[in-house]
């Protein structure tokens, strides 16, 4: 199989990239400078220093001859900050491509793709009681990323979108995304305790998630070449565990502390605070992906996806605890000034 990614030396593509070339595929990425120092990226892998988005639609159409999947990689998340409207900034880096590059792909004779999507998808999905469309600017665009990816999937090429949760691993020489939470739990530091909802969240680490792919790659390959494509969403968890289990962890990580308290927070001492950082956007020009208010009814919640789909990929088993230490104990390194990453933003 022959592959070509877009994000391939980010922290998710990058451990993709790895299985795929275990697995005698070949595999080529655009990827944008700079690459994160000592990044253990596979040397098989041909790496272009590109942005995809300024390529012609000719360049990109060569570039992509001859490949049979396609892999998106990269894009934003909910915690990267944009100024009003942050709608435009997710359909500049999560829809927009898309909408160039599948149909492209399939021009090219490409088979399939496979797009790193988001577990709110899942959940907007299996609650549509809980209208977070209409609250939630990015769920609203991880739906909509996943209609374009639907659009262009046929018998002959098959879309999938792995509904990403809470991942957890590094990539030397790259900032972790966990460095905001080591920044919320700064306001506990001279409490006994610590306050958070009562809910709890799925995750997998990032070698799961480059398993996923790589599966889900396989599968699509294979479904095309049976003439059985489709579009396909894979709601993705290889565990799921509470924000209470898991900040005991993430104290262990942080400072050695083994029993630290965690206090559950009210719904509505949640919003209360979800108010002040609304109007601490409204100050900073910042319009939020996610309802500062309205996510009290999200993380209260269990948000646990079902492992099947993991399991049916290919994921195997890992150390989520590990993971979960490295992330933080980098993330508390970056935030104290202590090393020199490279920002997530961008891949």
């Amino acid at each position: 199989m022959k592959v070509l990614m877009i994000g391939g030396t980010g922290l998710l593509g990058s451990a993709a990239a790895q299985i795929f070339v275990d697995r005698k595929n070949e595999v080529k990425t655009l990827s944008l400078p700079p690459l994160p120092a000592g990044a253990p990226l596979p040397k098989e892998m041909e790496i272009v220093l590109q942005d995809a988005n300024k390529l012609s639609d000719e360049e990109m159409l060569e570039l992509m001859q001859g490949y049979d999947i396609f892999v998106f990689a990269t894009g934003v998340d909910e915690r990267v900050e944009f100024p009003a409207p942050v709608y435009d900034a997710y359909y500049k880096y999560n829809i927009k491509p898309l909408e160039r590059y599948l149909p492209l792909a399939k021009k090219a004779g490409m088979k399939g793709a496979v797009v790193c999507g988001s577990y709110f998808a899942w959940l907007a999905k299996e609650r549509p009681d809980m209208m977070l469309c209409e609250k939630h600017p990015y769920i609203r665009s991880r739906i909509e990323q996943e209609q374009v990816c639907e659009k262009y999937a046929d018998k002959n090429f098959q879309v999938s979108v792995l509904e990403l949760p809470y991942i957890f691993g590094t990539q030397s020489g790259r900032k972790p995304v966990w460095v905001i939470l080591i920044e919320q739990l700064q306001r506990f530091e001279k409490m006994p305790f610590t306050m958070y909802p009562a809910g709890g969240t799925a995750m997998l680490t990032v070698r799961q998630v480059g398993e996923a792919m790589v599966g889900a790659a396989e599968q699509a390959l294979n479904a095309a070449e049976r003439c059985e494509g489709k579009f396909r969403a894979y709601g993705i968890s290889c565990y799921n565990m509470t924000w209470r289990e898991f900040l005991k962890i993430v104290y262990r990580a942080m400072n050695g502390e083994p029993n630290r308290r965690i206090v559950d927070v009210p719904k509505w001492t949640f919003q209360a605070f979800g108010y002040v950082m609304r109007k601490d956007y409204k100050e900073r020009n910042v319009d939020a992906g996610i309802d500062p208010v309205g996510l009290a009814d999200i993380m209260g919640m269990n948000l646990f996806i079902p492992t099947d789909d993991c399991k049916a990929l290919g994921c195997t088993p890992d150390n989520i605890e590990g993971a979960i230490f490295d992330s933080i104990k980098l993330s508390k390194e970056a935030f104290e000034g202590k090393a020199k990453l490279v920002e997530m933003k961008g891949e």
